[in-house]
């Protein structure tokens, strides 16, 4: 038999030359994108410290996402994307708003975008980055037209899959490599984001890090319940009722969780008591966390806000720069990916 021949293990630069090339950015690393959170101080100072920063446009009309574009852009020079709810009422005019101010990427959420949107976006100049949560969907959107993928498990913070981050990487990244494919959820740390790269991803992206950023707006109080949780403080909400669905959400445990579940038991107890009827019970609880995440990271209301995070909160410990956490998260990345080649070298 011939010698065994072992090739050399990639350093950090070469492992996401393709995430950041797509980006156009130093690093690969994306701000996800965070609903009151992800307001153009956090994006821009995300863009500036070399990776990608992300507007959360969540319900904002199309006049309010073009000041917010406008602002973004006084503070940064660099690449940075606008995250859309495809089933926002007025999604086309939020794109023209995003390709007649030259925005580079479209980050779609919320729903499978159709193949007009994606189009749209296309032909306006911009790139298109769909969230897919299995492997049949992403092969779709790369045929109907998505310049790249993320793969985002149910460690994220807010809305989320039933499906884990790790088991997500496994079945998309050795089986989607047309497009580039980024991971996010439960990330928190340098080591996890090459261990992504070396499995094929392109880059990672993080929310729950950057909250407690001192370029985040987010009321201290928000940001100090941050720095006291525990990964296990983060939990899904619980539906008490599959004639009432709840869409899981991530967040701390607090008096709010606990009041959600009481309500769903009183609103349930009134429709079958003939005192509601089924539309009317299911708005009910529908709407309870309406306004909630606004109340916990504007006004500090963590008791009953829904203060939404990721499991990686745990390893959110001190309000940090945002410089200071991106270095950190490349230093944790480059020594994972040198440490490896030594352990190849057999050194």
């Amino acid at each position: 038999m011939g010698d065994l021949v072992i090739n050399a293990a990639p350093n950090l630069q070469t492992a996401w030359k393709r995430g950041c090339e797509f980006l156009g950015t130093k690093y690969a690393i994306l701000g996800g994108a965070m609903s009151w959170v992800s307001e153009r101080n956090l994006v821009a100072a995300i863009s500036n410290a070399g990776g990608f920063g992300v507007i959360a446009c969540g319900a904002m009309t199309p006049d309010l996402l073009e000041t917010e574009i406008k602002a973004t852009q006084e503070l940064t020079n660099k690449p940075f994307g606008v995250n859309l709810i495809t089933m926002h009422p007025d999604l086309d005019k939020l794109i023209d708003v995003c390709l007649s101010l030259n925005v580079s990427h479209v980050v779609l959420a919320g729903g499978v975008p159709t193949k007009e949107t994606i189009l749209k976006i296309k032909e306006g100049g911009a790139k298109t980055v769909c969230f897919t949560p299995t492997f049949a969907l992403g092969k779709k959107l790369i045929r109907t037209g998505a310049d790249a993928l993320v793969i985002e498990g149910m460690e994220a913070g807010g809305h989320i899959g039933p499906v884990s981050t790790s088991v997500l990487a496994q079945e998309i990244l050795p089986n989607i490599t047309d497009v580039p494919v980024f991971v996010a959820g439960g990330i928190g740390r340098g080591e996890a984001i090459a261990t992504y790269l070396r499995m094929g991803a392109s880059g990672c992206q993080l929310g729950t890090r950057f909250v407690c950023a001192h370029e985040s707006i987010a009321h201290p109080d928000f940001k100090k319940a941050f720095m006291r949780a525990n990964a296990r403080d983060a939990v899904t909400t619980v539906q008490v009722d599959p004639m009432f669905p709840v869409i899981p959400v991530r967040a701390l445990n607090n008096e709010g969780g606990k009041k959600f579940i009481e309500t769903q038991h009183e609103v349930i107890a009134k429709y079958r008591a003939g005192e509601m009827d089924l539309e009317t019970a299911q708005l009910a609880i529908e709407h309870f966390w309406a306004g909630a995440l606004r109340r916990a990271v504007i006004d500090g209301d963590v008791e009953y806000g829904s203060v939404m995070a990721g499991q990686s909160v745990g390893m959110v410990k001190k309000e940090q720069s945002i410089e200071e956490i991106m270095e950190e998260l490349v230093s944790q990345a480059r020594e994972s990916f040198e440490n490896y080649g030594d352990q190849r070298d057999g050194s």
